[in-house]
């Protein structure tokens, strides 16, 4: 079975038995009706998923792989910041009338720095580094610039990538300040492991272990009914990926680059609210 699945479920079922309320506290998300969206939580979850052994993708419940490839590449690749160059709706809620969502996300990858070895963005320093220098414990990304933080219409979530090289083996570990675990927990995942896997292939490398770091993992007030649902839903093997072994720059990859082979899940759609 899916270990994603028994990582999803031990989470969701020991924040649900033991988390943390914030019903007395005065919140900043609300739902649309104006309504607080409190959160049950726990503090400071961390996930390991082995890649070399399985793709970590719920069978549980469906997450859309296409559209979790297509934002990553919006962030990572096109290191946009707009939402007319992503094929979804997911950030629509968050962009301005001329579609930006400010200097989030994106915008910071794009962003060139002054290094001895030349002028670089930050996802091409990780290229240069894993190319030049894989022995360094300095390869990582931050997008939580405080100094732009009040120009970003979202703090990022998801704000930091630390890259580690052992042998042949490229190992990864995200760094997140907050989840919401019921709608962007495996979305998460699912895009940071083919990060890896991407970084991996084009440098030479085996994809390892993607560590998952999560400070505020949490649940709302009205997914509980749903994660109580999505929890019991049976198991089913994981899927495997196939990615085109014949992209070797970072930036050839394309959403058809990647494709599940044989994912079976919960075919049953949730309705969701997402609070703001």
């Amino acid at each position: 079975m899916s270990l994603a699945d028994d990582i999803f479920i031990s989470n969701m079922n020991d924040i649900l038995r033991n988390g943390v309320w914030d019903t007395e506290l005065d919140v900043r998300p609300k739902w649309s009706d104006g309504t607080p969206a409190h959160t049950v939580k726990k503090f400071g979850v961390v996930n390991r998923y082995d890649l070399s052994k399985e793709f970590p993708i719920l069978t549980i419940r469906r997450t859309a792989f296409r559209s979790c490839i297509d934002e990553l590449l919006w962030i990572w690749q096109k290191k946009s910041n707009n939402i007319r160059d992503l094929h979804s709706h997911i950030w629509d809620q968050w962009a301005d009338e001329n579609g930006s969502i400010g200097k989030a996300y994106g915008y910071q990858l794009g962003v060139k720095h002054k290094y001895r070895e030349g002028e670089f963005d930050q996802v091409d320093r990780v290229l240069y580094d894993l190319k030049h220098n894989p022995a360094s414990r300095r390869i990582l990304t931050n997008i939580y610039t405080f100094a732009d933080l009040h120009e970003m219409n979202l703090y990022p979530c998801a704000y930091s990538m630390t890259f580690n090289v052992s042998g042949d083996t490229l190992n990864g570990i995200l760094n997140q300040r907050s989840n919401d675990m019921l709608t962007a927990n495996n979305w998460n995942v699912v895009q940071y492991a083919v990060l890896l896997m991407m970084f991996a292939q084009v440098s030479g490398l085996k994809a390892g272990e993607l560590v998952h770091v999560i400070a505020d993992a949490h649940v709302y007030d009205r997914h509980v009914p749903i994660v109580k649902e999505i929890i019991n839903m049976p198991r089913l093997p994981a899927p495997k990926i196939e990615i085109d072994p014949g992209v070797k720059d970072f930036y050839d990859f394309t959403v058809d680059s990647f494709r599940l082979v044989d994912y079976e899940c919960n075919a049953k759609k949730y309705d969701i609210p997402v609070a703001e």
